[in-house]
């Protein structure tokens, strides 16, 4: 079982930016927790980050026809904007949980509305960095047995 992380805009930035929304910690530390966390299950996870929203949309048509692929993601700003990414999503076959950091429902009016929630198969949102650990635990909940 393969586990693709995909990260949007801004995501790299993770442990330096605004610290009292998005924490301490770094992405780098987040992903090795992760594996660390997940070593004993028979997965792989895979990791992509891009500030750009065509990369983004190229690596979910990269693996999003693999029957033992399933995915996380966290698009960022584009959330709230990107319909090309809302599209690709339901497009593939993969399924995708889709994670926030924040509680985009508390946030500014405009973030409140996300593109993907409706092509995911689950979301987390406001559970801070964690949320990545609840997104895993919950397709190997789901899939696992597939």
């Amino acid at each position: 079982m393969n586990i693709w992380i995909i990260n949007g805009p801004n995501l790299n930035l993770l442990g330096i930016r605004d610290q009292s929304i998005y924490g301490s910690v770094t992405w780098d530390e987040t992903l090795t927790q992760l594996r660390n966390d997940f070593q004993s299950s028979e997965i792989t996870i895979e990791y992509f980050q891009s500030n750009h929203e065509g990369h983004i949309i190229d690596k979910l048509q990269e693996i999003g026809f693999d029957d033992n692929t399933y995915g996380i993601i966290n698009p960022g700003g584009l959330t709230h904007t990107s319909i090309s990414i809302r599209d690709c999503v339901d497009a593939i076959t993969v399924p995708f949980v889709e994670v926030h950091i924040s509680d985009i429902k508390s946030r500014e009016p405009f973030r409140r509305v996300s593109y993907l929630t409706d092509v995911c198969t689950h979301s987390i949102i406001g559970q801070g960095i964690r949320g990545y650990h609840v997104a895993i635990s919950h397709l190997l909940d789901r899939y696992e047995s597939k």
